[in-house]
């Protein structure tokens, strides 16, 4: 193996080359990053060492998989000055955990030791590295994009990859290019306006009115206005609103799917109507939230839990009128509503698992069911169907003894399952999904709402001086440590009915979050308040709690 590497570094590593474009996109002295859920994020003048190693990075995974591997530059709903990046998997996946790790390493070691890095790398996976590697790179429209995007180009070329540069995209539309390429299928922004525009099409009849989309001044303007075309003839009429663009210094500011789930109230720019349906897509096009005014003009906010309940329920009817026997399940993460959960499993008798926060979790548990949906509150999630479970809905569609009732509803199911982006949350997609949903139940946005009522609840988040001090288990809904914290909170919620409260730290910054709900928002806010103070406490904290 060591005469591998060698030959490795003789005709694939041009050292010369690495080391040189190494000093152009020099890493700052201390300057230490992790992978994590979404990859690297930070302000985005920090990052350009970052994006140059990740080229290089990129190249390796690409060559390992024997397949073209997705690079996606956005930090997503984050203010306009920070920037991110995250690899691609080549069925459309994010990159798994043991490649973190590498990717970490990488990013963090001295510029002397990229080439040993790299070659660590090689020799772990044993890489066959005569692959040619391919790589599918896009962006967000954050200002400092270009110039990031070009130091992972550096990185691709400086190992002898092939970069296509599909410039301005959601992250959801890389996810589903990068697979639809790997599989052998058309893959361009072209095919994925076609192929979901169509299948809408082909599920909805009835009108659904006009529907008021606020694309948080991202990507996901330019690209809802395509969909919005390729949609001409049906009977959604999509406003698109906070649409300013690349160089507008506006993205995520005040407007956004996490504006609005954090603050529940409405962006600017809006000048809402009681009942009218209003949808927030985040910086990168991968969450969506609803929300509407009630008869007195209050915001009534429809996050990720009451999309995803919207789904199983319409998934549940069509496979309970067609008689196919599949396993349908959800997942959740500790801040799905508890009145989500009892609706799911008690009503609907779905069965629902809690996994731990982040998108990578949620994906891999769906994965355990034949029809797995998985949803994050914060509105980022989407619909797993296994090959067999697809199977099953396509030969029960051709079953000529099925009544012509059996036969109707596996139409929409396998319809309305055509328009799920299945490689990751789509803001675009989900959006399809809910109009096709509303539109073949003609329900009102308020029939939607009506489903459950959520119990009241508040973020915050505490400043410590070290977040990992804060351990959990259970899916992060208790804390192992620091001693006595656990033991606090359960006091803290014993003074409140119907209540729940639990803290987790932040995957990115020194701050520990906490979440709680109750009887009433009174009771919800208050609750919030103590924990913050128990958790300042036991885990140093350093200011005082703040809004999430």
């Amino acid at each position: 193996m060591t005469g591998f590497v060698l030959k490795f570094k003789m005709e694939i590593f041009n050292d010369v080359e690495i080391l040189r474009l190494a000093e152009v996109h020099a890493k700052p002295d201390k300057k230490m990053s992790t992978y994590g859920t979404a990859g690297f994020r930070a302000k985005a003048v920090d990052m350009d060492h970052i994006f140059f190693r990740m080229g290089l990075f990129a190249t390796l995974r690409s060559m390992c998989k024997k397949a073209t591997i997705g690079i996606m530059v956005t930090a997503s709903h984050n203010p306009e000055d920070d920037n991110g990046i995250k690899l691609i998997d080549p069925l459309g996946e994010m990159l798994e955990e043991k490649w973190e790790e590498y990717a970490t390493k990488l990013v963090n070691v001295g510029n002397e030791c990229i080439i040993k890095e790299l070659s660590k790398i090689v020799k772990n996976e044993n890489i066959d590295v005569s692959q040619q590697a391919s790589l599918f790179l896009a962006r967000d429209t954050r200002p400092s994009g270009l110039v990031l995007s070009q130091a992972v180009k550096d990185g691709i070329s400086a190992m002898g990859g092939i970069c296509k540069d599909f410039g301005l995209l959601t992250t959801p539309q890389l996810h589903y290019i990068v697979f639809k390429h790997n599989s052998g299928e058309t893959a361009s922004e072209d095919a994925y306006n076609m192929d979901f525009s169509t299948a809408f099409k082909n599920l909805v009849g009835i009108g659904t009115g006009t529907l008021t989309v606020d694309c948080a001044n991202g990507v996901g303007a330019q690209k809802l206005k395509k969909i919005s075309e390729k949609l001409s003839g049906s009977s959604l009429e999509l406003v698109i609103c906070n649409d300013d663009g690349p160089n507008s210094g506006k993205l995520n500011d005040k407007c956004g799917a996490d504006y609005v789930k954090v603050q529940q109230c409405a962006p600017v720019k809006l000048d809402m109507k009681p009942w009218q349906r209003y949808a927030s897509f985040d910086g990168d096009a991968d969450r969506i939230v609803y929300y509407t005014l009630d008869d007195d003009c209050n915001f009534v906010l429809i996050d990720g839990d009451k999309i995803a309940a919207l789904f199983c329920l319409f998934i549940k009817d069509c496979l309970d009128l067609a008689g196919v026997d599949v396993k349908l399940g959800i997942v959740q993460t500790a801040y799905a509503n508890g009145s989500s959960t009892n609706y799911l499993s008690e009503k609907l008798g779905v069965a629902v698992h809690c996994a731990r926060t982040g998108v990578k979790h949620l994906h891999h548990m769906a994965q355990d069911f034949d029809i797995g949906v998985y949803f994050e509150a914060n509105g980022h999630g989407t619909i797993l169907v296994k090959e067999t479970c697809q199977k099953a809905i396509d030969d029960a569609s051709k079953n000529s003894s099925l009544s012509d009732e059996q036969r109707e509803a596996v139409k929409k199911l396998k319809n309305f399952l055509l328009i799920i982006n299945q490689t990751v949350g789509d803001a675009i997609c989900d959006m399809l999904a809910v109009e096709a949903i509303l539109s073949v139940k003609q329900w009102t946005v308020s029939d939607w709402c009506n489903l459950y009522k959520e119990f009241p609840n508040r973020q915050r988040k505490v400043a410590v001086a070290d977040r990992t001090v804060i351990e959990t288990y259970d899916s992060e809904r208790r804390v192992s440590k620091p001693e006595g914290l656990q033991i606090a909170i359960d006091e803290l919620v014993k003074q409140y009915p119907l209540s729940r409260s639990f803290v987790r730290p932040s995957g990115t910054e020194d701050v520990v979050r906490v979440y709680a709900e109750s009887d009433t928002q009174e009771h919800a806010d208050a609750l919030a308040e103590k924990v913050c103070l128990a958790v300042s406490k036991f885990a140093g904290g350093v200011t005082k709690s703040l809004k999430s």
